[in-house]
């Protein structure tokens, strides 16, 4: 079956909680394993909130990487997508694990535009 991207939903458990709040950190790092992937920065914006966690996201050519930190929680929601073959998802989760030394990492794959080019069926029901 073929796909025009994966998308990786990843939830980063039990992480150092003063990483998820340092900004430039969290981006830095963000942009730094999409260029260790191969992949091609285009742009990157990062939201400090008030009094903790940091929303960001890094726009590659080959789609984004974006990530939300709850501190208080020592969690991390984030998210990967990547079309084509050339980048491998798998290997920028590992590495945002790594930055932000998460215990524990759940990684859920989804195959996006899997329909294009076959009969797309409708899972959704439209009232009539």
């Amino acid at each position: 079956m073929n796909a025009l991207g994966i998308q990786l939903a990843v939830e980063l458990f039990d992480c150092d909680e003063n990483i998820l709040n340092d900004h430039r950190l969290l981006e830095q790092s963000l942009v730094e394993a999409a260029t260790n992937a191969g992949a091609t920065v285009v742009n990157s914006v990062f939201h400090q909130f008030n009094p903790y966690g940091i929303s960001g996201a890094v726009i590659i050519a080959e789609s984004h990487i974006a990530i939300h930190t709850w501190p208080e929680y020592r969690y991390a929601a984030l998210d990967i997508f990547t079309c084509g073959t050339d980048i491998d998802p798998n290997g920028i989760a590992e590495e945002v694990q790594y930055v932000l030394s998460a215990d524990r990492m759940h990684v859920s794959r989804i195959l996006r535009g899997v329909t294009v080019g076959e009969q797309e069926r409708s899972y959704a029901q439209t009232p009539t």
